[in-house]
């Protein structure tokens, strides 16, 4: 199976767009090599702006050319953008809904070597409570492109979630993406498992374990954190026996607490949150961190049979 990281897909995306769309304009902090905006910066070194190692200044210079009529992607790591510049993103772009896209990369775990100081694991809770932010988590490279594009075309601040480490590749160019929008990948009623990220792949695989054992699952790719898919949880939740959300993040706040929090309200349903048990990362190669930390299909469908 075709690996690629989302970070490359995204780097790739944003010439695409570039082409199309000459409002783009891509701005980073001395990390293009690493967040893959050297690819816009070759072909369009006008429209490309290197602040420095200053996260703040990064997000306070996008909003200002947003004012502009300009669309502004602003890219660094996920720990960087979310956590670093939190106060510019929340007052100088999401407080007066300015039109910025920030995708930040190398997000959860994955990222590796670098150890829990990077690990960006609660960055989608940080974004997804800020008012009117869309919060994206594409599932791999053709998502990530298919995000990337309908971003632009939105009109208010978006964050996507990117990472470093090589995926699968599960969709071809005809998916379809749309903001807010959940995709069913397999059908089943006794257990749904709702996944974000790169966890879609393994959800996937799971469900194919699962089957293995009389077990037939549903798998849901969110793809959107926010706003969330309210009717594909919903259905999920009546139809099935239960429900176990997968995500590269934080149990605290991210898809699993999104998707708990609506139904607890509309639909109490027995939800099992599968994810970062309120822990650091550590230091060690990507797929290494995600067998250590059991994000894998294995432990999953173990979730799964565990709960049933």
């Amino acid at each position: 199976m075709e690996k690629k990281s989302t970070r490359q897909a995204y780097g790739e995306a944003l010439v695409k767009l570039g082409k199309e769309n000459k409002d783009v304009v891509v701005l980073e902090a001395d990390l293009s090599k690493s967040t893959m905006t050297v690819f816009f910066k070759k072909e369009f070194p006008e429209r490309h702006i290197n602040v420095g190692i200053a996260e703040a200044d990064l997000m306070g210079t996008a909003a200002g050319i947003a004012t502009t009529g300009k669309i502004p992607f602003a890219s660094t790591f996920a720990h960087f953008a979310a956590g670093r510049a939190f106060d510019q993103i929340r007052n100088s772009i999401v407080y007066p809904k300015l039109n910025v896209k920030i995708c930040p990369t190398h997000a959860g775990i994955s990222l590796g070597e670098d150890g829990g100081s990077h690990q960006s694991i609660e960055d989608m809770a940080l974004m997804r409570s800020l008012p009117g932010m869309v919060v994206l988590s594409p599932a791999d490279a053709v998502e990530t492109e298919k995000a990337v594009m309908a971003a632009a075309k939105y009109e208010g601040p978006v964050y996507i979630r990117l990472g470093r480490l090589n995926i699968p590749v599960l969709f071809d160019d005809s998916y379809n993406f749309e903001i807010g929008k959940a995709v069913t990948l397999s059908e089943g009623n006794d257990v749904a498992i709702i996944a974000t990220g790169l966890m879609v792949y393994e959800a996937v695989e799971a469900a194919k374990l699962l089957e293995k054992e009389g077990i037939k699952a549903r798998v849901i790719n969110m793809s959107t954190i926010k706003p969330l898919d309210k009717d594909a949880v919903l259905k999920a939740a009546k139809e099935c026996k239960f429900i176990v959300t997968s995500e590269e993040h934080s149990v605290v706040g991210g898809l699993g607490s999104a998707v708990s929090e609506y139904l607890s309200e509309v639909h109490p349903t027995k939800i099992i949150k599968h994810g970062i048990y309120d822990v650091f990362g550590q230091s060690a190669d990507g797929e290494t961190m995600l067998n250590n930390y059991k994000l894998r299909a294995k432990d999953i469908a173990e979730v799964v049979l565990n709960n049933k």
